[in-house]
Protein backbone atom coordinates (compact mmCIF):
# COMPACT_ATOMS: atom_id res chain seq x y z
CA UNK A 1 0.00 0.00 0.00
CA UNK A 2 1.55 3.30 -1.11
CA UNK A 3 0.26 6.54 0.33
CA UNK A 4 1.51 10.10 0.30
CA UNK A 5 2.58 11.06 3.81
CA UNK A 6 2.52 14.71 4.82
CA UNK A 7 3.57 16.37 8.06
CA UNK A 8 0.93 18.54 9.73
CA UNK A 9 2.38 21.77 11.05
CA UNK A 10 1.09 21.13 14.57
CA UNK A 11 3.58 18.25 14.85
CA UNK A 12 6.37 20.86 14.99
CA UNK A 13 4.47 24.11 15.31
CA UNK A 14 7.44 26.16 16.55
CA UNK A 15 9.22 25.72 13.21
CA UNK A 16 8.46 28.42 10.61
CA UNK A 17 7.49 27.03 7.20
CA UNK A 18 10.98 26.86 5.59
CA UNK A 19 12.44 25.04 8.61
CA UNK A 20 9.41 22.74 8.83
CA UNK A 21 9.78 21.82 5.16
CA UNK A 22 13.46 21.03 5.58
CA UNK A 23 12.86 18.94 8.71
CA UNK A 24 9.98 17.08 7.07
CA UNK A 25 12.13 16.28 4.05
CA UNK A 26 14.93 14.99 6.28
CA UNK A 27 12.44 12.78 8.09
CA UNK A 28 11.15 11.23 4.85
CA UNK A 29 7.82 12.99 4.34
CA UNK A 30 6.42 13.78 0.89
CA UNK A 31 4.56 16.97 1.80
CA UNK A 32 3.67 19.37 4.59
CA UNK A 33 0.58 21.08 5.90
CA UNK A 34 1.10 24.73 6.84
CA UNK A 35 -0.69 26.60 9.60
CA UNK A 36 -1.12 30.08 8.17
CA UNK A 37 -3.31 31.43 10.97
CA UNK A 38 -2.82 31.45 14.73
CA UNK A 39 -5.30 29.06 16.36
CA UNK A 40 -4.64 29.62 20.07
CA UNK A 41 -2.94 32.38 22.07
CA UNK A 42 0.02 30.13 22.87
CA UNK A 43 0.43 28.61 19.41
CA UNK A 44 1.95 30.46 16.43
CA UNK A 45 0.60 30.91 12.94
CA UNK A 46 2.61 31.81 9.86
CA UNK A 47 0.57 33.95 7.43
CA UNK A 48 3.45 34.40 4.94
CA UNK A 49 2.22 37.88 4.16
CA UNK A 50 5.69 39.27 3.46
CA UNK A 51 7.33 38.65 0.11
CA UNK A 52 10.49 37.47 1.87
CA UNK A 53 8.66 34.82 3.94
CA UNK A 54 6.75 33.54 0.93
CA UNK A 55 9.92 33.45 -1.17
CA UNK A 56 11.82 31.50 1.51
CA UNK A 57 9.00 28.99 1.76
CA UNK A 58 8.83 28.49 -1.98
CA UNK A 59 12.61 28.11 -2.09
CA UNK A 60 12.49 25.39 0.58
CA UNK A 61 9.80 23.53 -1.33
CA UNK A 62 11.84 23.69 -4.52
CA UNK A 63 15.05 22.59 -2.81
CA UNK A 64 13.45 19.60 -1.08
CA UNK A 65 10.90 18.60 -3.72
CA UNK A 66 8.14 18.58 -1.10
CA UNK A 67 4.58 19.73 -1.84
CA UNK A 68 2.07 21.60 0.30
CA UNK A 69 -0.75 19.23 1.12
CA UNK A 70 -2.97 21.72 2.92
CA UNK A 71 -3.20 25.07 4.67
CA UNK A 72 -5.09 25.62 7.92
CA UNK A 73 -7.28 26.54 9.48
CA UNK A 74 -10.14 28.86 8.81
CA UNK A 75 -12.66 29.28 11.62
CA UNK A 76 -16.29 29.37 10.48
CA UNK A 77 -17.85 31.55 13.18
CA UNK A 78 -21.16 33.43 13.41
CA UNK A 79 -19.38 36.60 12.25
CA UNK A 80 -17.76 34.86 9.24
CA UNK A 81 -16.57 37.32 6.59
CA UNK A 82 -15.33 35.69 3.41
CA UNK A 83 -13.29 38.70 2.28
CA UNK A 84 -11.12 38.54 5.40
CA UNK A 85 -10.10 34.97 4.55
CA UNK A 86 -9.31 35.45 0.86
CA UNK A 87 -5.62 36.25 1.55
CA UNK A 88 -5.21 32.78 3.10
CA UNK A 89 -6.76 31.19 0.02
CA UNK A 90 -4.51 33.26 -2.22
CA UNK A 91 -1.41 32.15 -0.29
CA UNK A 92 -2.55 28.52 -0.47
CA UNK A 93 -2.94 28.87 -4.22
CA UNK A 94 0.51 30.51 -4.49
CA UNK A 95 1.98 27.44 -2.78
CA UNK A 96 -0.01 25.01 -4.96
CA UNK A 97 -1.73 23.53 -1.91
CA UNK A 98 -4.44 20.94 -2.50
CA UNK A 99 -6.81 21.60 0.38
CA UNK A 100 -7.87 24.15 2.98
CA UNK A 101 -8.99 23.02 6.43
CA UNK A 102 -12.02 24.76 7.94
CA UNK A 103 -13.11 24.49 11.57
CA UNK A 104 -16.76 24.67 12.75
CA UNK A 105 -17.39 27.27 15.47
CA UNK A 106 -21.01 28.18 14.72
CA UNK A 107 -23.93 26.47 16.47
CA UNK A 108 -26.32 27.56 13.70
CA UNK A 109 -25.65 24.63 11.36
CA UNK A 110 -27.67 26.11 8.51
CA UNK A 111 -25.58 29.27 8.57
CA UNK A 112 -22.45 27.15 8.98
CA UNK A 113 -23.31 25.18 5.84
CA UNK A 114 -24.01 28.35 3.87
CA UNK A 115 -20.67 29.85 4.89
CA UNK A 116 -18.88 26.59 4.13
CA UNK A 117 -20.44 26.66 0.67
CA UNK A 118 -19.30 30.25 0.06
CA UNK A 119 -15.76 29.46 1.25
CA UNK A 120 -15.68 26.35 -0.94
CA UNK A 121 -16.64 28.31 -4.04
CA UNK A 122 -13.95 30.91 -3.41
CA UNK A 123 -11.39 28.15 -2.83
CA UNK A 124 -12.42 26.28 -5.98
CA UNK A 125 -11.86 29.47 -7.98
CA UNK A 126 -8.25 29.22 -6.82
CA UNK A 127 -7.81 25.50 -7.43
CA UNK A 128 -8.29 24.53 -3.77
CA UNK A 129 -10.67 22.15 -2.00
CA UNK A 130 -12.12 23.00 1.41
CA UNK A 131 -12.52 20.25 3.99
CA UNK A 132 -14.47 20.63 7.23
CA UNK A 133 -12.88 19.06 10.30
CA UNK A 134 -14.98 18.04 13.30
CA UNK A 135 -13.92 18.39 16.94
CA UNK A 136 -15.73 16.85 19.94
CA UNK A 137 -15.81 20.19 21.82
CA UNK A 138 -17.44 22.19 19.00
CA UNK A 139 -20.99 22.46 17.56
CA UNK A 140 -19.87 19.82 15.02
CA UNK A 141 -18.64 17.16 17.45
CA UNK A 142 -18.67 14.01 15.35
CA UNK A 143 -18.59 12.48 11.88
CA UNK A 144 -22.38 12.27 11.50
CA UNK A 145 -22.87 15.98 12.18
CA UNK A 146 -19.94 16.93 9.97
CA UNK A 147 -21.37 14.92 7.09
CA UNK A 148 -24.75 16.60 7.58
CA UNK A 149 -23.14 20.06 7.33
CA UNK A 150 -20.97 19.13 4.36
CA UNK A 151 -23.89 17.67 2.41
CA UNK A 152 -25.96 20.79 3.05
CA UNK A 153 -23.09 22.92 1.71
CA UNK A 154 -23.34 21.35 -1.74
CA UNK A 155 -21.00 19.26 -3.88
CA UNK A 156 -17.72 21.14 -3.38
CA UNK A 157 -16.52 20.64 0.21
CA UNK A 158 -15.11 17.48 1.69
CA UNK A 159 -14.61 16.44 5.27
CA UNK A 160 -11.48 15.71 7.26
CA UNK A 161 -11.28 12.69 9.52
CA UNK A 162 -8.69 13.06 12.28
CA UNK A 163 -7.99 9.76 14.06
CA UNK A 164 -7.98 11.36 17.50
CA UNK A 165 -11.27 13.21 17.07
CA UNK A 166 -12.85 10.24 15.33
CA UNK A 167 -11.93 7.97 18.23
CA UNK A 168 -13.05 10.39 20.94
CA UNK A 169 -16.33 11.48 19.35
CA UNK A 170 -18.16 8.16 19.30
CA UNK A 171 -18.03 8.04 15.49
CA UNK A 172 -18.05 4.57 13.94
CA UNK A 173 -16.35 2.79 11.07
CA UNK A 174 -19.76 1.95 9.60
CA UNK A 175 -20.55 5.67 9.42
CA UNK A 176 -17.21 6.32 7.79
CA UNK A 177 -17.71 3.54 5.24
CA UNK A 178 -20.92 5.25 4.11
CA UNK A 179 -19.16 8.52 3.18
CA UNK A 180 -18.52 8.75 -0.59
CA UNK A 181 -14.76 8.47 -1.21
CA UNK A 182 -14.71 11.68 -3.24
CA UNK A 183 -15.66 13.61 -0.09
CA UNK A 184 -12.51 12.41 1.71
CA UNK A 185 -9.51 14.19 0.14
CA UNK A 186 -7.13 13.19 2.95
CA UNK A 187 -7.03 12.23 6.64
CA UNK A 188 -5.07 13.11 9.77
CA UNK A 189 -3.41 10.25 11.65
CA UNK A 190 -1.99 9.91 15.16
CA UNK A 191 -2.42 7.57 18.11
CA UNK A 192 -3.51 8.09 21.72
CA UNK A 193 -4.81 6.24 24.76
CA UNK A 194 -8.47 5.25 24.67
CA UNK A 195 -10.77 5.57 27.68
CA UNK A 196 -14.51 5.46 28.35
CA UNK A 197 -15.05 9.22 28.48
CA UNK A 198 -13.12 12.49 28.35
CA UNK A 199 -13.47 15.93 29.86
CA UNK A 200 -13.23 18.93 27.57
CA UNK A 201 -9.88 19.73 29.17
CA UNK A 202 -8.61 16.24 28.34
CA UNK A 203 -9.83 16.53 24.76
CA UNK A 204 -8.10 19.86 24.24
CA UNK A 205 -4.85 18.83 25.93
CA UNK A 206 -4.55 15.70 23.82
CA UNK A 207 -5.46 17.46 20.60
CA UNK A 208 -2.93 20.24 21.05
CA UNK A 209 0.06 18.54 22.62
CA UNK A 210 -0.31 14.96 23.82
CA UNK A 211 -0.63 12.76 20.76
CA UNK A 212 1.37 9.60 20.10
CA UNK A 213 3.00 8.17 17.00
CA UNK A 214 0.98 5.47 15.20
CA UNK A 215 1.15 2.18 17.09
CA UNK A 216 1.99 3.74 20.46
CA UNK A 217 -1.63 4.07 21.65
CA UNK A 218 -4.93 2.19 21.52
CA UNK A 219 -6.82 3.86 18.64
CA UNK A 220 -7.97 1.31 16.05
CA UNK A 221 -5.78 2.73 13.29
CA UNK A 222 -5.78 -0.52 11.24
CA UNK A 223 -9.59 -0.44 11.17
CA UNK A 224 -9.62 3.22 10.26
CA UNK A 225 -7.09 2.78 7.46
CA UNK A 226 -8.93 -0.22 6.04
CA UNK A 227 -12.15 1.80 5.95
CA UNK A 228 -10.67 4.92 4.36
CA UNK A 229 -9.98 4.88 0.60
CA UNK A 230 -6.89 2.78 -0.08
CA UNK A 231 -4.89 5.53 -1.78
CA UNK A 232 -5.91 8.38 0.54
CA UNK A 233 -3.05 10.80 1.39
CA UNK A 234 -2.34 10.90 5.12
CA UNK A 235 -1.25 13.84 7.23
CA UNK A 236 0.62 12.96 10.43
CA UNK A 237 -0.56 15.34 13.15
CA UNK A 238 1.36 14.27 16.24
CA UNK A 239 2.20 17.15 18.60
CA UNK A 240 4.05 16.03 21.69
CA UNK A 241 7.26 16.34 23.70
CA UNK A 242 10.72 15.26 22.62
CA UNK A 243 12.21 12.15 24.17
CA UNK A 244 15.50 12.41 26.04
CA UNK A 245 18.30 13.29 23.63
CA UNK A 246 15.91 13.59 20.69
CA UNK A 247 15.97 16.47 18.21
CA UNK A 248 12.88 17.72 16.40
CA UNK A 249 14.02 15.98 13.21
CA UNK A 250 14.66 12.77 15.19
CA UNK A 251 11.09 12.90 16.49
CA UNK A 252 9.65 13.52 13.04
CA UNK A 253 11.70 10.65 11.65
CA UNK A 254 10.36 8.39 14.42
CA UNK A 255 6.77 9.39 13.58
CA UNK A 256 7.33 8.74 9.87
CA UNK A 257 8.87 5.34 10.58
CA UNK A 258 6.00 4.37 12.87
CA UNK A 259 3.47 5.24 10.16
CA UNK A 260 5.44 3.34 7.52
CA UNK A 261 5.64 0.30 9.80
CA UNK A 262 1.87 0.35 10.34
CA UNK A 263 1.18 0.64 6.60
CA UNK A 264 3.56 -2.23 5.87
CA UNK A 265 1.71 -4.41 8.39
CA UNK A 266 -1.53 -3.72 6.54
Amino acid sequence: MTRTLSLAHLSAIDLPPPALIEAAASAGFDAVGLRLLRVTDDSPGYPLTSAADLRATRSALKATGLKVSDVEFLRLTPDFRLNSLLPVLDTGAELAARTVIAAPYDADLSRLSANLAALSRAAADRGLRVVLEFFPWTPVPDLATCWQVVQAAGPLPGLLVDALHFSRSGSTLDQLAAIPPDRLPFAHLCDAPVQASYTTEELLAAARGERLAPGEGQIDLPGLLRTLPADLPLGLEVPGPLRAGETVTDRLRRIHQAMSTLLNRL
